[in-house]
């Protein structure tokens, strides 16, 4: 779609959805008036949790934000979540200035807890924050795993499963070779 005829869609669809945050959350929500916002995506934010946005917010089709009861996420400034996206905050995940996440990537601060009492029927989850610093840039189908912090200026390759320390200024790519056997018939 012609980028001016978007902008006439998700600008005020983004001003819609940040005026209802702000109506039903009050001060566990902060986020800017004006920012662009597909009319396919979910925000959600449960009772106690805190939902913190920057400025120059972007949120493309598909994309999923989930902030779950008494959990904190916090995205900084120029932050684009692109087609979707899937982030499911239970404890707390941080996001800096300047990241920008490909299509398909997931952010998990959580694991389901299958060794409670009635396996994860149960509903319970082991947690740990996910920190993601400034200036990132997270390739296609990336997976993010809780207990993870990644530094600022980091890339981080398409098809990654992330768990970990990953310092500043890293590029993070996981090999992988392809094998082709031919088959005897």
């Amino acid at each position: 779609m012609n980028k001016y005829l978007r902008g006439l869609v998700v600008i005020p669809t983004g001003a819609v959805k940040m005026g209802l945050l702000k109506l039903f959350h009050g001060g566990k929500f902060r986020g800017p008036a004006l920012c662009q916002i597909s009319p396919h995506t979910e925000v959600t934010v449960e009772h106690g949790a805190a939902l913190s946005i920057g400025g120059g917010f972007k949120m493309r089709d598909g994309a999923k934000l989930r902030v779950r009861r008494g959990a904190v996420c916090r995205l900084g400034k120029n932050v684009s979540l692109n087609s979707n996206n899937f982030l499911v905050c239970r404890d707390s995940i941080s996001i800096g200035n300047d990241v920008m996440l490909s299509p398909n990537v997931q952010i998990y601060d959580h694991d389901h807890d299958y060794a409670a009492d009635g396996g994860i029927g149960a509903g319970k989850y082991k947690t740990a924050p996910v920190t993601i610093g400034s200036n990132v840039w997270i390739g296609a189908n990336t997976v993010i795993l809780r207990g993870t912090t990644i530094g600022d200026n980091c890339v981080i390759a398409a098809g990654s499963v992330v768990r970990g320390e990953i310092p500043a200024n890293s590029v993070v790519y996981q090999k992988r070779e392809t094998e082709i056997k031919i088959r005897e018939v």
